[in-house]
């Protein structure tokens, strides 16, 4: 198929006059034109090295969405979900039409969602190479031709220009970069911005509005399956593992960042992997590791040597927050259908940067209410733009930047699945013991592993257990591998009285925080939380 009618496939976008479009183009291809564009270098097991400039992480206080009237009514506007009006996003939309003319376009058409009855057809328009290959990765590729248009008609659509900047003034954003949804048109807009990450998470956002509406509950969790068929939920923000517990080699992985909750299970809504890099271990993280020595992998802002091409993995100069995505198939043990059954366990985890959450605990379904609302936990640095070191945060549903509807609607769901399909939940806390951020110690990954080991084999299920007395949370005397002083915070100080001041200085930070959900909460689900101090 000649270049002219692969243009005319856009003009469905109403982009015309490009010099070229790479349609659906295959990994070696995209390698190719990501080197001869200078957008990225080679590695010396092939990964492809690429860094994203001044933005290393995802800007949320410039992620808008249109007020239109289709969707108006259900968007829960908050400091997460900015309105903008129709006119700046079309005057945008039109400036990036005139910046694309001229120019060669990448093209991926791929479905967001494993379960063929809920997944969203997308198209996804770069203007840079490796951009393309990152969507390649993080999407379910469509049975099309390598190089060739398909006939899709896509559910929706994204153009991404990362040299194309706003100006605030004239289009309302807030700053030179913008992610802009519409839901009346099925477009997103990204510009200003070369992190990728902004792709994955703008569509992962669309399905938290669209999922729901079809009763069906979209999860912030990574997902495997054991050999007996029971699944496993993890819920956590970036950096709080739940790609590296999720990545176990006794147990399948589903995906680890976004599923979805249907009447007949689990299913995974991306095709890849996007991984935090930063100080990997082949000893602790062997699956994601290896992932580092394989063609096709896109390192995100890791430092390499440039004449050796060797890669520095602890190396943190350009932000802690380094990324690699890869193909789900680069783990072993994938699940290729992205599909399994109702989850047997869930797990919620935190990176407790005040050091005094006890390790792992089990939640009784209001507990399990309490703490998915609450969604604590320490963004961890480089995750967004300006978090340079771990800081304390609450974000609902463990995944309040991507939220749409109001955190309820999530939390409701989640509560009738726990009780209709008897789950076992347990918060685990993979953040800092014997003392705060900067004093104590960040959890050690072996004995994290060896608890939600315990949790998920049932081992845990007739043990004794001891209430906290702060945070009212159930917790297991033992856990086989794991020291009986690691699972209670407090003995791991040496200063006990420092730990009462933390313990009683976040609980107070629980309950102020709460207060936003008190209206709608039920008695037990208020009463489920760290006791007032």
């Amino acid at each position: 198929m000649g270049q002219s009618q692969q243009a005319r496939g856009l003009e469905l976008h109403g982009i015309t006059n490009v010099a070229r479009v790479y349609w659906n183009e295959s990994i070696p291809a995209l390698y190719e034109e990501a080197v001869r564009r200078r957008e990225a270098l080679i590695s010396t097991n092939g990964p492809l090295v690429c860094r994203t400039g001044q933005h290393t992480g995802r800007s949320p206080n410039d992620k808008f969405i249109v007020k239109e009237p289709s969707s108006e009514d259900r968007v829960w506007w908050s400091k997460v979900n900015r309105p903008i009006e129709a006119r700046h996003f079309d005057a945008l939309h039109q400036r990036l039409l005139n910046y694309v003319e001229g120019r060669e376009l990448f093209v991926q058409d791929c479905f967001a969602g494993a379960d063929p009855r809920y997944r969203l057809a997308v198209r996804i328009i770069t203007e840079q190479a490796w951009h393309s290959l990152f969507a390649r990765h993080m999407f379910i590729e469509m049975p099309e031709a390598p190089g060739r248009p398909g006939h899709l008609q896509p559910d929706f659509t994204v153009i991404d220009t990362p040299g194309l900047h706003a100006e605030p003034s004239h289009h309302g954003t807030n700053s030179e970069v913008f992610i802009l949804l519409n839901f009346e048109k099925k477009l997103v807009l990204i510009g200003g911005s070369s992190y990728a990450g902004e792709i994955k998470k703008s569509i992962f956002t669309v399905m938290n509005y669209v999922l729901p509406l079809r009763n069906v509950l979209s999860m912030h969790c990574s997902a495997n399956v054991g050999p007996a068929g029971d699944v496993a939920l993890f819920f956590g923000l970036s950096g709080t593992g739940k790609t590296t517990l999720s990545s176990d080699p006794e147990r399948n992985l589903i995906g680890d960042d976004e599923h979805g909750w249907s009447e007949d299970g689990v299913f995974n809504i991306e095709g890849g992997c996007y991984a935090k890099m930063i100080r990997l271990s082949r000893e602790a993280e062997p699956q994601i590791y290896s992932t580092t020595e394989r063609f096709g992998t896109v390192l995100e802002n890791v430092k390499m040597d440039a004449a050796t091409r060797v890669l520095d993995l602890d190396d943190d100069s350009l932000t802690e927050n380094t990324r690699g995505a890869y193909p789900l198939e680069y783990i072993d043990n994938w699940v290729p259908s992205g599909q399994a059954g109702h989850p047997r366990n869930i797990v919620m985890l935190t990176a407790d940067a005040f050091g005094v959450l006890p390790p792992i605990a089990r939640l009784s379904s209001a507990g399990a209410m309490y703490h998915f609302l609450s969604g604590y936990t320490a963004k961890v640095a480089g995750t967004e733009k300006g978090v340079t070191e771990p800081k304390a945060t609450f974000s609902t549903c463990f995944g309040a930047p991507f939220m749409v509807l109001h955190p309820t609607v999530y939390a409701k769901f989640l509560g009738e699945k726990i009780a209709r399909h008897d789950v076992r939940v347990w918060l685990v806390n993979t953040g800092w013991t014997g003392g705060p951020y900067g004093v104590g110690s960040r959890m050690k990954i072996a004995h994290t592993r060896a608890m939600i080991r315990a949790a998920l084999s049932g081992a845990l299920d007739s043990a004794a257990y001891e209430t906290d007395p702060m945070f009212n949370l159930s917790v297991p005397a033992a856990v086989p591998g794991v020291p009986t002083e690691v699972l209670k915070p407090r003995n791991t100080w040496k200063d006990p009285a420092a730990y009462d001041e933390q313990a009683r200085r976040l609980a107070r930070m629980f309950g102020e925080n709460f207060k936003a959900f008190e209206a709608d909460a039920t008695p037990d689900v208020r009463a489920a939380g760290p006791h007032r101090a």
